[in-house]
């Protein structure tokens, strides 16, 4: 049965790489993937899928229903980032400024391949819905699908995604029970105090100065606010104030991340950066304001839709090749919002140990990794919607 999955979709690897590196040349950024979604929109009628349009803006969900039973939904992400591409590959970017640096031409190529072999083989009963997500780099496309009712629309039973791992070898495969990735927010604070010539501090309500000590202040939540046992990162990641040498501004601005394990951790940041927020800036005669949102929910795997899952990996590659208890991660991935309405699980699959990193303008996605995800996809369906 394994081998023949694999054997199966090698048949079609190289129709699936010509799609992968189409999408890699063409990338668009969240919620504007018009080209991506009409080419996975007219892909998946090519094979005989029903096709549902527009879902959140620009996200696509195929049907495949083969007899009555229960309803599987496996999802992919199709936006790029905006990174200017320098891999120099002939099929880079011909979009300046945008690339596809986190994989998810590979992601929306495996669920392609998927449908393409579930369409073939049918040897399942029940609905697989094939979720093709927008905007996941947060700007908010998952919310945008599930705002648009998409479990409503195409209710699932589970839900499986994957992503793709550099550093790991292909072949392999990575998942963790119960919490997988962090929560993720951002957060903007703007500071008003009295600007001043810089000769004449005294006249001055310095916004700079409240900037520099709310920089620090802003450490000691996770220092000692959140609990030791908990995860929490608190990261001022970009400060502006002023243009001149000569003058004290009016205003300044600080902005950067936060990420947790737990969504009660993450309104503990919240309620606590707030209030260092307003008394330090109080403290030196000054406004504060704090705009916190959370882009991401924590990933949080149903722990036997897990093994599930990875009792499909090891079927395909054997045990060996399957890290079942792999460490949270602190990066964020807002299928975390669909797995808050449907319980399913997320893995990783090796890019080849000489990948760079996601997010790098020097990352592709390997190809050779494609077969690994198409028949993943597909075994998770067989095992679950088993006739």
């Amino acid at each position: 049965m394994t081998d023949t999955i694999l054997d199966r979709v090698r048949a079609y690897h190289a129709e699936l790489t010509d799609i992968r590196r189409d999408i890699h040349a063409n990338p668009e950024l969240g919620l504007e993937e018009h080209r991506t979604a009409d080419l996975v929109a007219r892909t998946l009628e090519k094979w005989g899928i029903e096709v549902h349009r527009g879902i959140g803006k620009t996200g696509i969900v195929g049907v495949l229903r083969n007899g009555d039973g229960p309803s599987i939904g496996l999802r992919a992400d199709m936006d790029a980032l905006p990174i200017e591409e320098q891999t120099n590959l002939p099929y880079s970017s011909r979009n300046a400024g945008t690339m596809h640096a986190c994989g998810h031409d590979g992601h929306t190529t495996m669920l392609l391949g998927a449908a393409k072999y579930l369409a073939d083989t049918r040897d399942f009963r029940g609905t697989v819905n094939f979720i093709f997500q927008p905007g996941e780099e947060g700007i908010g496309g998952a919310l945008a699908m599930l705002n648009d009712g998409l479990f409503d629309r195409f209710p699932c039973d589970a839900i499986f995604g994957m992503h793709n791992r550099p550093g790991m070898k292909l072949g392999k495969y990575a998942i963790s029970p119960g919490v997988g990735m962090a929560g993720g927010a951002f957060f903007d604070i703007s500071i008003t105090g009295k600007g001043a010539h810089g000769a004449r501090p005294e006249e001055s309500v310095d916004p700079v100065l409240v900037a520099c000590h709310l920089g620090s202040a802003l450490q000691a939540i996770v220092a000692r606010n959140v609990p030791p046992q908990d995860v929490a990162v608190v990261s001022v990641t970009r400060i502006q104030a002023g243009e001149a040498y000569n003058v004290i501004p009016q205003t300044a601005t600080m902005a950067g991340t936060v990420r947790t394990m737990k969504r009660e951790t993450m309104q503990l940041v919240e309620a606590n950066m707030k209030r260092l927020a307003s008394s330090i800036a109080a403290g030196f005669g000054a406004e504060a304001s704090v705009d916190f949102r959370v882009i991401f929910a924590p990933l949080v795997n149903d722990r036997d839709h897990a093994r599930s899952f990875a009792d499909a990996a090891a079927e395909l590659v054997g045990e060996d090749n399957v890290e079942r208890n792999k460490p949270p991660a602190n990066a964020s991935e807002d299928f975390s919002f669909m797995l808050e309405r449907v319980p399913g699980a997320y893995i990783n699959l090796g890019n080849g140990e000489d990948s760079a990193a996601v997010h790098n303008p020097a990352y592709n996605f390997n190809d050779a990794a494609i077969p690994y995800g198409v028949a993943l996809f597909g075994r998770i369906v067989e095992r679950k919607l088993a006739k």
